[in-house]
């Protein structure tokens, strides 16, 4: 075989490497067919239903009686009945609500939870507080401690888990808690994922443009996801999986010449 022929089949191996290569944009995820066969949900600028308590959510609660009138005396000052003044105590125990829907709370035992809004939690335990824990008008409050979304901002290595701190957060302070839309993001194929009656339905938000501003203030709900669609950059990424191969075939070429010649 002379030089030129080696050379040449080095060159078919390479293009045969390139074409075959199966990694491009291989981190590229929930795509949708070409041609726009696939059907996106309508977006609501609300969410359709409250949050619903579910198994592995935890929480915080506060107990107080008569209505919460206590919660009232110590936070304006008033002394107690024993002349002792009393700071309100925030409640750090968490709270877990079990694989079967229900969470083992003190004196009352376990209370199935999964499937109630936090206020109607709160009622139904306030209510066996009244009733089996001797409590009179008792006043309970629940705070979700593990309410999250996931936001994907549209580059490898940059999914972010923002906590929901506040219960009106819209789209706009979830990117920006992702550190914002990368660069290599497409502003106008942003996939806002939501669970809804056991199905995950999928909404397509257009961001690029002015008109995008009226999803900056879509609320967004507990335990969505949002995805920004990544741009597919194939040449970057096929030079970045092929050149350790022609770095590697180049050497051999240069050792095979170098034989041959003698």
């Amino acid at each position: 075989m002379t030089g030129r022929q080696v050379i040449g089949a080095l060159a078919v191996g390479i293009l045969l490497l390139s074409v075959s290569s199966c990694g491009i944009n291989s981190s590229v995820m929930f795509k949708t067919p070409k041609g726009g066969e696939y059907q996106y949900d309508s977006i609501p600028m609300k969410p359709k239903s409250e949050y619903q308590i579910g198994p592995d959510d935890r929480f915080r609660m506060f107990i107080s009686t008569n209505k919460g009138a206590n919660v009232i005396r110590e936070m304006s000052g008033i002394a107690g009945a024993n002349g002792m003044q009393t700071d309100v105590i925030e409640p750090k125990l968490e709270y877990l609500v079990e694989p079967d829907g229900q969470a083992n709370l003190p004196i009352i035992g376990r209370v199935k939870l999964a499937g109630l809004t936090v206020g109607q939690a709160e009622d139904t335990i306030s209510y066996l507080y009244d009733n089996k824990g001797g409590y009179i008008d008792g006043f309970v409050q629940i705070v979700l401690t593990n309410k999250r979304i996931i936001v994907f901002p549209g580059e490898s290595g940059t999914a972010k888990v923002v906590p929901l701190l506040n219960e009106n957060t819209t789209l706009m302070e979830a990117l920006a808690a992702a550190g914002g839309i990368a660069n290599r993001g497409k502003a106008n194929t942003v996939k806002l994922m939501r669970m809804e009656e056991g199905e995950r339905k999928v909404y397509l938000l257009d961001m690029s443009t002015i008109e995008g501003l009226r999803y900056a203030d879509l609320l967004v709900q507990a335990n969505d996801y949002i995805y920004v669609e990544p741009h597919e950059r194939y040449g970057r990424e096929i030079l970045t999986q092929v050149a350790p191969i022609v770095t590697l075939l180049t050497s051999t070429t240069l050792v095979i010449l170098a034989v041959l010649s003698f």
